[in-house]
């Protein structure tokens, strides 16, 4: 059974489209490089069988030759193509969440480059759960995938528009494919096969008790200290803004945001809780309210993040998540976009 969470009610694409997406597999078969939509963020591809085009991948990103790149298929007959060894348990996910926003790290077959996996014998790969990107895929060919990491500097924040690519990358990338705000906005859940069982090495858009009840089992979490695979948004720091970004407690939130504006800081505070009337009126301060469910903060959050990153600010202070198991992926990318090894401590 196929997944339709993230396929339900997409439009049909346009003439126009059409022809956008013919010219970009145009631009992949040469070896170039296409920034493309998907359900989680905006893709930055090249052909996985193409080695100058995956070096144009890490040089246009500036990202760490070691770090692994995601491979991005369009059909689930193709996965023996790409990988060997399949766990049943990673038919079981695939079967059900694909398309959509889960990448399973598997052993990669002899098809795949070490300049993809950074030299080791796993490899990510994913189905995108968005009409351009399957569309892109399926001109390509079954003996054709896309690397795409996101479509942004490393380390920097994921794209969840064609208009921050644009921002972020300019005429870097050879074409970028328009195909509106992605839906989910948060990078796909990794889980590992490595070692037959399956372990979150990223949350992400799909939650872990969905994966749970899938295999009718636990999934081991792995934890950054003692994760054997390099794997895509693994790295302490990540998905940041220039702007030095601080986690704070509700119970400490204004507290530390009012003695930073005493130093004359402009600060940003994000909050999800109905905390705004005990705000301090404070000309350097400017609040705004970020929703109260995961499912639409985590849409938001990218891009909220980017327009106060451009806006000037000190500091953006955000309220720490509840700590449930709904809020992972989120408070992932928070710690992640927050972290500063010198001062990692939050209240």
């Amino acid at each position: 059974m196929k997944n339709t969470q993230y396929s339900q009610n997409k439009p049909d694409l346009t003439a126009e489209q059409q022809n956008q997406i013919t010219a970009a597999a145009q631009i992949l078969r040469k070896g170039g490089t296409v920034a493309f939509p998907t359900e989680t963020v905006y893709g930055l591809g090249a052909d996985v069988t193409n080695p100058h085009a995956i070096n144009k991948i890490y040089q246009i990103k500036q990202r760490p030759t070691d770090h692994p790149l995601i491979v991005h298929i369009s059909d689930i007959s193709h996965l023996h193509y790409w990988a060997q060894a399949i766990p049943d348990s990673a038919w079981q996910l695939a079967n059900h969440f694909w398309p959509g926003p889960l990448t399973l790290i598997l052993q990669r077959s002899s098809r795949i480059p070490d300049s993809v996996t950074g030299g080791q014998d796993t490899v990510g790969l994913r189905i995108p759960a968005h009409p351009v990107a399957l569309t892109l895929l399926d001109s390509l060919g079954p003996e054709k995938a896309l690397v795409a990491p996101s479509a942004n500097r490393f380390g920097r924040i994921s794209p969840t528009t064609a208009a921050h690519v644009r921002e972020e990358l300019g005429a870097a990338a050879d074409m970028i494919l328009d195909g509106g705000a992605c839906e989910v906005g948060l990078e796909s859940t990794i889980i590992s096969f490595h070692d037959q069982l399956p372990k979150l090495l990223r949350p992400g858009g799909i939650a872990v008790s969905a994966l749970e009840s899938v295999l009718d089992r636990p999934i081991m979490l792995a934890h950054n200290t003692s994760q054997t695979i390099r794997t895509s948004g693994s790295l302490p720091a990540h998905y940041a803004p220039a702007t030095p970004l601080k986690i704070y407690s509700t119970k400490y939130l204004w507290d530390r945001t009012l003695a930073l504006a005493a130093q004359g800081s402009r600060v940003l505070v994000m909050t999800w809780s109905d905390i705004s009337q005990s705000q301090p009126s404070d000309q350097s301060i400017q609040h705004f309210s970020m929703p109260a469910d995961p499912i639409t903060y985590g849409q938001q959050l990218y891009a909220k993040l980017r327009q106060f990153d451009q806006a000037a600010f000190d500091y953006m202070i955000i309220e720490a998540p509840p700590d449930h198991p709904s809020w992972l992926a989120i408070r992932d990318r928070l710690q992640r976009a927050s972290y500063n090894p010198f001062d990692n401590k939050q209240n």
